[in-house]
């Protein structure tokens, strides 16, 4: 398929202009434990059946030419939780990084991940490298995968490395720039998130991409992130296409002034 017929096949699933797309969203896949609850089931099957939310939301935003798409899959607080469930999400973990690779090369999927190492089983790290290493020449859509990710223990590690090229004399204190801070985050190089996707009706951001998140859109839906569907991905593109981005500033209309 061509650019061209790319672009009309994204107007008409959505009637949305492909120059009106999100160039990155991310998503806090919320409430896999609350849905598997209310099925009767135990809480590690929410995780398992939200695996293929990932799938399909990856996929579509790979058919719809979404830059990048990243996913909060664990956080840094997510060690508090009980040790069994711990160890499924591992175990899901590194299930993902080799039964999905053939989805992820056939969709030209580049896979990148943010976050600590620390914790993470040397087997599960050696297939998330893997993966890594597999999709590097990929050239669609992105996927970012924020595992052990903390928003402020990012901004702890690129402090760290900019006080050390600070003692180094590689970095002068009173020329820092937003660019320098950028440029020693995790997400160095990659853009900031257009749209920030909540599921599970929760109104919190809970520790993600604090500094990247500044001007980016927020839209929540109540459906836990096992039911998240393609359709919910495309009513909340609907949603961000039809809002006015002002990044601070205001709309000037010719006849009244600014707005």
């Amino acid at each position: 398929m061509t650019s061209e017929s790319s672009s009309q096949s994204v107007q008409s699933d959505l009637g949305v202009a492909a120059e009106r797309l999100p160039r990155h969203i991310a998503v806090i896949m919320d409430g896999n434990g609350r849905w598997a609850q209310r099925q009767g089931l135990p809480r590690v099957e929410g995780h398992r059946r939200g695996v293929t939310s990932v799938r399909r939301t990856t996929e579509e935003c790979a058919r719809l030419g979404i830059e990048q798409l990243t996913l909060y899959c664990l956080s840094s607080e997510n060690w508090k939780r009980p040790q069994y469930e711990l160890d499924f999400l591992m175990h899901l973990l590194e299930q993902y990084m080799i039964e999905e690779r053939s989805t992820i090369m056939a969709n030209n999927i580049q896979v990148r991940i943010i976050g600590r190492r620390d914790g993470i089983p040397e087997q599960v790290q050696h297939e998330m490298d893997r993966t890594i290493e597999l999709s590097a020449a990929n050239t669609g859509t992105t996927l970012c995968l924020a595992i052990n990710y903390g928003g402020r223990g990012e901004m702890v590690d690129a402090v760290r490395k900019m006080a050390s090229a600070a003692v180094a004399g590689t970095l002068e204190p009173a020329k820092i720039t937003e660019d320098d801070i950028a440029a020693h985050l995790y997400t160095a190089g990659m853009p900031d998130p257009d749209l920030l996707i909540r599921t599970a009706g929760e109104m919190r951001i809970s520790n993600f991409l604090l500094w990247q998140i500044s001007y980016a859109e927020l839209w929540v839906t109540q459906q836990c992130w096992p039911e998240f569907c393609e359709e919910t991905l495309h009513q909340a593109i609907r949603d961000f296409a039809g809002r006015d981005r002002r990044f601070g500033g205001l709309k000037v209309d010719s006849a009244e002034g600014a707005t």
